[in-house]
């Protein structure tokens, strides 16, 4: 199988949860999802399991490329949280095999891998969960024409992130952040932060926390 991560210790501690079952070895690992498309061409895997949240090349994107160009290879998918719009997306674009968080133990992490080396898929229910809400988000979405982006960056602004922070962590210019802020504005029919996260709880496009 290969591990791909932008962490290098994330892909250690896989490797630390693998090690001593003999079903699975790891003969790819590299930090890059650029660098293991390369690595692939090289050494032919079973199982690919990936990092979501990844500079230059996201997971999912590394994902659909694995399918145009290693069909065979099953897809296991890693993230730090359950993101329903994500997760939908990988199976609609690359058809992933399973989809884990990274607080996964040893015992979910092989029986994920067993499951799907055998032709099966891994989705928890608390995943399924996520699925479920994100596609009736997507909906309300549509009918409001916010695109999926645009959606994440309403949901930092709920948050009180700044333009940089917000370009941060979605991999994005500020330049970029202050167009979709433009758009969104125009879109929702709103001018100011209140108006649009009153716009966005009430067309349900974020959940309001309660204490």
């Amino acid at each position: 199988m290969a591990i791909v991560d932008d962490h290098q210790i994330v892909i250690d501690g896989l490797k630390s949860l693998l090690d001593g079952h003999d079903g699975f070895s790891v003969a790819i690992e590299c930090t890059s999802p650029v660098q293991m498309l390369e690595e692939l061409k090289k050494t032919p895997v079973d199982i690919l399991l990936t990092d979501v949240m990844m500079p230059v090349m996201n997971g999912a994107e590394l994902a659909s490329a694995v399918r145009k160009q290693f069909p065979q290879i099953k897809i296991l998918a890693l993230s730090m949280s359950g993101q329903g719009d994500v997760v939908n997306r990988m199976i609609e674009e690359a058809d992933i095999s399973g989809y884990v968080v990274k607080n996964i133990g040893k015992k979910d992490l092989v029986y994920a891998l067993e499951k799907i080396a055998s032709g099966g898929l891994y989705f928890t229910d608390e995943i399924l969960a996520e699925m479920s809400r994100a596609s009736e988000m997507q909906k309300v979405n549509e009918e409001v024409n916010l695109s999926a982006r645009e959606i994440e960056v309403v949901k930092l602004i709920e948050k009180e992130y700044s333009n940089k922070l917000i370009a941060d962590t979605l991999f994005l210019s500020e330049r970029t952040v202050e167009t979709h802020r433009k758009n969104i504005f125009r879109k929702t029919k709103t001018n100011s932060v209140i108006g649009l996260i009153k716009y966005a709880y009430e067309h349900k496009l974020i959940e309001q926390q309660r204490l």
